[in-house]
């Protein structure tokens, strides 16, 4: 079976593409990423199918029948499916933020911010295992 180089090409783009803006912070963004790898995911498994017309049993096929694989077709009716529900929740995710805040960006949590504004010792950071040592503070001898 020898995989058609051209398409292979579209579906590694089509994931680049997906993967890229998931990462983004605007959550319309993100449900376009999401849609795209529900594409390239679609995509992929008719890709991986191989050719139309092969029969999906190795074995004797009457001749001049064709009989095509119903694997990948069902893996692609349900990744359709679950790509129509990813995309459905972000909608209502979405349009939630906008009506609360007035945009859709997902901001930094404000634990967060204030972690990374504090510095680093110069002595670097602490060990745990020395906050959990004994020490000769109050000791009675």
């Amino acid at each position: 079976m020898t995989i058609n180089l051209a398409m292979a090409l579209v579906v590694a783009v089509l994931y680049s593409v997906g993967f890229y803006l998931l990462l983004q912070r605007s959550l319309m963004r993100v449900l376009i990423g999401v849609v795209v790898l529900g594409h390239g995911t679609n995509l992929l498994l008719q890709l991986v199918g191989g050719p139309p017309g092969r029969a999906p049993i190795v074995g004797e096929v009457p001749a001049g029948a064709l009989v095509a694989d119903p694997l990948p077709q069902a893996l692609a009716l349900t990744a359709v499916v679950i790509t129509f529900a990813l995309t459905t929740f972000l909608l209502a995710l979405g349009y939630r933020s906008f009506v609360l805040v007035g945009h859709d960006e997902v901001q930094d949590d404000v634990e967060d911010r204030r972690i990374a504004s504090q510095e680093v010792p110069a002595g670097g950071l602490d060990d745990p295992a020395d906050d959990l040592a004994p020490t000769s503070e109050g000791s009675d001898k």
